[in-house]
């Protein structure tokens, strides 16, 4: 190690480990030395800089293994939108107890009106507070863990939706699976079953998930579990989307100049 390496206070705390970014580190010990901090002061506002950095880190990664995707961020939900939406029930949601007690979410309306939306803000959250959390539509986990050519396999892959505290099934009811889905995901279902939460969005009652089933003998079995301490949040009202598309074609026929006669 060089002489100017040495009496280089960033790159003494890189040698230690240190992953905060330079700019920040530096931008810290100029201001800790004109204010004139006490070594316990600096070594407590180092430590809780680190923390942070390294908590941004692991939440980023948290995310990406979530797959959320993109999604509209809370204080830009309409909530005068929906005809029907319980904001209390949301809010109470939002508190996460119903994860730390292993509970269900269900997330039921049309198509359009906001319940992915609702339950990846929830996601956020929980990632925020150091929760692991998946989040796939059905199609999608169906697509991975049918493909797979063993048991040995299909048990590995299927980790990845047993063991994070959250896990999310969007859009159940868009397209129609078999009697191997529905084993497989009863088989979730059952496994986190009073242990970690499951949260389904879909736009059909109980009774009809046996369309998006057909011939699952363990269908009723499969919602049996999941609804035992299940949170219903019922939605409905006009599709968001289509509403958004209404008023961009209106906008745009009424923005065309007219022609001169």
């Amino acid at each position: 190690m060089t002489t100017t390496q040495q009496t280089d206070p960033v790159a003494l705390l890189r040698g230690l480990g240190f992953r905060a970014a330079t700019d920040a580190l530096n931008a810290f010990l100029t201001h800790a030395t004109a204010a004139r901090f006490s070594p316990i002061q600096v070594v407590e506002q180092l430590a809780v800089l680190e923390r942070q950095h390294r908590d941004a880190i692991n939440l980023a990664s948290r995310t990406r293994h979530a797959t959320l995707g993109k999604y509209k961020l809370l204080d830009k939900f309409d909530w005068n939108h929906p005809t029907n939406v319980s904001r209390e029930l949301y809010e109470q949601l939002q508190s996460l107890e119903f994860i730390s007690r292993g509970e269900n979410a269900l997330f039921r309306g049309p198509c359009g009106i906001g319940k992915t939306t609702l339950v990846q803000n929830l996601c956020h959250e929980a990632l925020r507070k150091g929760m692991r959390v998946r989040f796939s539509t059905l199609a999608s986990m169906m697509a991975e863990l049918l493909k797979q050519e063993s048991l040995p396999a299909l048990e590995r892959r299927m980790r990845s939706y047993i063991l994070p505290h959250v896990l999310v099934v969007d859009e159940l009811g868009y397209m129609p699976t078999d009697a191997r889905a529905a084993d497989i995901l009863f088989n979730i279902i059952s496994r986190r079953h009073l242990k970690a939460s499951t949260i389904i969005t879909t736009n059909l009652a109980y009774k009809d998930w046996p369309t998006i089933f057909p011939g699952a003998s363990c269908l009723v079995a499969l919602v049996d579990r999941f609804a035992e301490n299940c949170h219903v949040m019922d939605m409905d009202g006009e599709s968001y989307r289509d509403l958004t598309a209404q008023q961009f074609r209106s906008k745009t026929k009424g923005g065309k100049p007219k022609k001169k006669s």
